[in-house]
């Protein structure tokens, strides 16, 4: 035994070999000690938090960029907070850890045996175990100090070969535990395909790209999360076939390149990507995860389309089981199959009404004016709300420019998830965020942990005035009618711009396009705080490409 280890050192020890820079977390007196006398001292910086959400928000968009994430809370009243924003983290892949303070053997013992509760106690020590066993791929317990190495190092593993959260519950009385030091680096587990399922999936996809005329690539998220964005690249090249995204991994690969046609999410896709998709002869889905995001108003055609993901290939009524998606690809890439010469469709040049700096600005407008602004040294985040079809039509230069939480969809994430973002992101990009005011309503105190810490994020708030997006789900006549909104979606209205003066940062609240420009103008100089717009649009006013189901 090794004494100058400890198990909260270890613990420190084994998060900074995966890269972690920075700890979100809210104080508690359960995991105040392992906080301030071993994380305090660490290279890791401690980023207080103002909640549990906003905290779990920010490690996600943390993880997305940097590859994991953490956050640490007090037993129940503080992890339960966080259970949103690890459920979306579960379901979108991202690997996060989540470190809950726990009451001491002694507490727990006492508890369950005399009913002597200890503060945040519910029903003894399977409460906050049990419940977040459902949404991380580990949840473990450290409550013995010789077996804190082996649990440990388990559910790290488990969270960077999964790319999904995993759980720990730190005991207050462990952490001063001596136990054994860390030993090697922590590495994902490999990934296994079954050699017959892999064989026939290749040579049926390959037997597909050859006979088709007019085959597409459909990149999913899953390229994102596996880290595969330059074995697509080589693949689309080799096979010189066009390529589109889907609102989740829009931008995985760089938008600029040539065989980019655009985003494709059903009726709220582009004129030149649907027409592409009703045209292709069999279509290569890797890694896209379907929802009723990526198909609104539209179903993908099963019959030529072979989707290759979650470790499986489904074709027709071909099924490919244990196919581990990087050996697939290496598989078709392998074969060399001969390139196509299939010609694409002309992205129509970028037009937009002439408007007046004294013009009222509407959803659309708004996007069409943003479009110059986002370039290469921009980070987008779009929130759940009317912003997803706004923001799915915008070119996006930089590879990985782009972050939305499409397929959970829990509202108010993106403001708080930019403060993540603000940390993670290469030192010459700008974090951008799109968000509904709605859902900004839900995490605004972001506002605050980001002044505190000096990040810069540009936060347009849409204010309409209603959860537009949550109306148009229900009921989307409204927007073109002489209807009311539904009363639930009515939202109590909110000076946006003037939170700048409560947490000590910059606001701005426009209605026209002058206004506007010079908002813009405005936050990108402010190099020390985030920046609020408040933007002002009719509150019947939506993107073009979500008027579809207004008919």
């Amino acid at each position: 035994m090794n004494e100058g280890c400890t198990v909260g050192q270890y613990l420190v020890d084994r998060l900074r070999q995966l890269g972690l820079e920075h700890l979100f977390s809210i104080a508690g007196d359960y995991s105040i000690e392992w906080l301030n006398r071993y994380v305090a001292p660490s290279s890791i910086e401690i980023i207080e938090e103002v909640n549990e959400v906003n905290a779990g928000y920010a490690a996600d968009g943390y993880a997305r960029l940097k590859g994991i994430g953490a956050l640490c809370v007090t037993y129940s009243a503080g992890a339960l907070c966080a259970v949103n924003a690890v459920a979306g983290a579960y379901v979108e892949k991202v690997p996060i850890v989540l470190i809950n303070g726990t009451p001491s053997v002694k507490k727990t013992i006492t508890f369950e045996q005399t009913g002597f509760s200890a503060h945040h106690f519910i029903s003894g020590r399977e409460t906050d175990l049990q419940s977040f066993e459902h949404i991380t791929v580990a949840a473990i317990r450290v409550d013995n100090p010789d077996l804190a190495p082996t649990l440990i190092d388990y559910a790290l593993t488990q969270c960077i070969s999964e790319r999904r959260p995993i759980y720990i519950e730190l005991l207050q009385d462990m952490v001063d535990l001596p136990c054994e030091p860390p030993r090697g680096v922590l590495k994902p587990a490999r990934i296994l395909s079954d050699e017959t399922s892999l064989e026939q999936s290749v040579a049926q996809i390959c037997a597909k790209l050859e006979s088709a005329e007019n085959p597409l690539i459909w990149v999913g998220v899953e390229i994102d999360r596996f880290g595969l964005q330059d074995k697509a690249m080589s693949l689309i090249q080799q096979l010189n076939v066009p390529f589109v995204t889907e609102l989740l991994s829009k931008a995985v690969l760089s938008e600029e390149d040539a065989l980019f046609v655009g985003v494709l999410d059903g009726q709220a896709s582009s004129a030149a990507v649907t027409e592409l998709a009703a045209t292709s002869d069999f279509v290569l889905a890797l890694g896209v995860w379907l929802t009723d995001i990526n198909s609104l108003g539209w179903e993908p055609d099963y019959d030529k389309t072979a989707f290759a993901s979650f470790d499986a290939v489904k074709f027709g009524t071909f099924f490919g089981g244990q196919v581990a998606l990087e050996h697939l690809m290496d598989g078709i890439l392998a074969q060399k199959v001969a390139p196509k010469a299939r010609k694409l469709p002309e992205k129509p040049a970028r037009s937009a009404p002439a408007v007046g700096s004294s013009d009222v600005i509407t959803y659309q407008g708004f996007y069409n004016f943003i479009q110059p602004y986002i370039d290469r040294k921009t980070l987008v985040g779009a929130d759940a709300s009317m912003n997803y079809f706004g923001s799915l039509l915008l070119d996006v230069p930089r590879p990985g420019g782009f972050i939305a939480q499409s397929s959970y969809s829990s509202i108010g994430y993106s403001a708080a998830a930019a403060t993540g973002m603000c940390l993670a992101k290469a030192p010459d990009q700008r974090v951008v965020v799109f968000s509904g005011d709605g859902g900004f309503q839900m995490t605004a105190q972001c506002l605050s942990t980001q002044t505190r810490f000096k990040l810069n994020p540009i936060i347009f708030v849409i204010d309409n005035g209603v959860y537009a997006v949550e109306q148009w789900l229900g009921d989307a006549s409204v927007f073109h009618a002489d209807k009311p909104f539904y009363k639930p979606c009515v939202l109590h209205r909110w000076n946006y711009s003037m939170l700048s003066e409560v947490f000590g940062c910059r606001g701005w609240e426009v209605g026209t396009y002058g206004e506007l420009t010079d908002a813009v103008m405005g936050a990108l100089k402010n190099s020390d705080s985030p920046s609020i717009i408040q933007v002002h649009v009719p509150d019947k006013s939506i993107p073009e490409n979500a008027k579809w189901k207004t008919q």
